[in-house]
């Protein structure tokens, strides 16, 4: 364990998964942890940060968690001013930090994915999420609380998507796919109308329906047209999420880059890519995609780094908490 006392604690908390961070100014690691979901739209706030609390201290190798100079907390779920106030008001009662910022997870996205301090951030992991900066700091973000807000996407939609299309199959209220043996054959039952009774009666927890996002997915590499029309749906989806932030902040005449980021974009299918690359470039012809092949707690880190270094983290410390973090998350995988 490494006993310095850190100067950033950083954190990026999806929907699914929580990473913690704890790094020093000169953007040394001194120790990260990795966890379930610490969101309060999914646990709750007291099980979100009795679960904060464990993961700063597995980070630092202690019972209890070290105290930073700064905390840095990108988090799903912070979506509205209240959701902000709730969440920060319990990260204080924790004493994790000297001062405490509490982000949308989007923003370290876009910070771990781009060294430009403006851009678009497209979160596509259970659900879907969005946020840009402009050059001048304008910032724009998407409301990103599902079916209320708008929203489709994500591995949970896609997920339902291929649950429904394989149960249309089999009764013939759609066309036949594949999807209506392998869905139900990665739950190890024999047909769909079986998966629907599982999950119907809580035999099947519901959630795992997220789990069906890579069997959509390899279904449409395959070739199933009924697996492809939804994934070309969430292509979509995720262009008009990145267009419209593109439009609101006027950068369509800039060279704006587009990080993807979430547990979706594991997908090495190409159609995909090019679906989305295609749907910016017609708002914004010189838009460049940019596939996060970094933990995004890694742009919390450097959220906190920036403040400490009067606005822009220094090449070489950069580069190190850069290179320490992916190594870290390459030995977890």
């Amino acid at each position: 364990m490494n006993k310095a006392q850190p100067a950033v604690v950083a954190v990026d908390g999806g929907n699914s998964k929580a990473d913690v961070a704890l790094v020093a100014r000169d953007g040394r690691l001194l120790g990260a942890s990795h966890g379930p979901t610490i969101s309060h739209q999914e646990v709750g706030i007291e099980t979100g940060m009795s679960r904060l609390r464990a993961l700063v201290a597995r980070a630092a190798g202690s019972d209890s968690p070290p105290r930073a100079g700064l905390g840095v907390f990108c988090l799903a779920g912070a979506d509205f001013a209240a959701d902000v106030r709730l969440l920060t008001k319990g990260i204080q009662a924790l004493g994790l930090a000297g001062e405490s910022v509490v982000l949308n997870d989007s923003f370290a996205a876009l910070r771990a994915g781009t060294d430009r301090p403006w851009g678009v951030a497209i979160i596509c992991g259970r659900g879907v999420n969005a946020a840009a900066l402009a050059p001048d700091a304008r910032s724009a973000r998407l409301a990103g609380v599902g079916e209320y807000s708008g929203d489709w996407g994500g591995g949970r939609s896609v997920g339902v998507a291929g649950l429904a299309a394989a149960v249309r199959a089999e009764d013939g209220r759609g066309p036949r796919t594949s999807l209506e043996t392998i869905v139900p054959a990665h739950f190890h039952v024999s047909r769909p109308a079986s998966l629907t009774r599982a999950l119907y009666d809580g035999r099947i927890p519901d959630d795992r329906l997220d789990e069906l996002s890579p069997v959509v997915f390899a279904a449409a590499t395959a070739g199933d047209r009924v697996a492809r029309a939804i994934v070309s749906r969430l292509a979509d989806e995720i262009a008009a999420m990145a267009t419209a932030l593109i439009r609101r902040l006027r950068l369509a005449g800039r060279d704006v880059e587009v990080v993807l980021a979430g547990g979706v974009f594991r997908t090495e299918d190409i159609r995909f890519y090019d679906r989305i690359d295609l749907g910016i470039r017609r708002v914004a012809p010189d838009a460049r995609l940019v596939r996060l092949k970094v933990p995004p707690v890694l742009g919390a880190a450097l959220l906190g780094l920036d403040r400490l270094h009067d606005g822009t983290t220094p090449r070489a410390v950069d580069a190190r908490i850069r290179g320490a973090l992916k190594s870290w998350a390459d030995l977890r995988a």
